[in-house]
């Protein structure tokens, strides 16, 4: 199924290069494996986040070994991703 990045989830794929880049830089080519493949692992399997306790019909997917989550939704025709969550940030997306 097509990925798509929402605009507030873009500004936040912004944010995740900038803190590998400049904060963790030994992190940063396997923070970006890590996204790439969970981006993988939710186009082939979009149920595979839980649920929000936000009580919204999104979802949440972990990216292994980051602070970082997707916020996501699935649509009949594609992904939307709602946000790239620092999850350090607390869970009020």
């Amino acid at each position: 199924m097509k990925i798509v990045f929402l605009e507030d989830a873009a500004q936040d794929i912004r944010w995740f290069r900038h803190y590998y880049q400049s904060v963790f830089p030994e992190g940063s080519l396997k923070a970006r494996a890590s996204l790439k493949a969970i981006q993988q692992t939710l186009a082939a399997n979009p149920y595979a986040g839980h649920p929000s306790d936000s009580g919204r019909a999104v979802r949440e997917l972990s990216i292994p070994r980051t602070p970082f989550l997707l916020i996501y939704r699935v649509m009949p025709t594609q992904i939307e991703i709602l946000r790239l969550w620092d999850n350090r940030q607390g869970t009020d997306y």
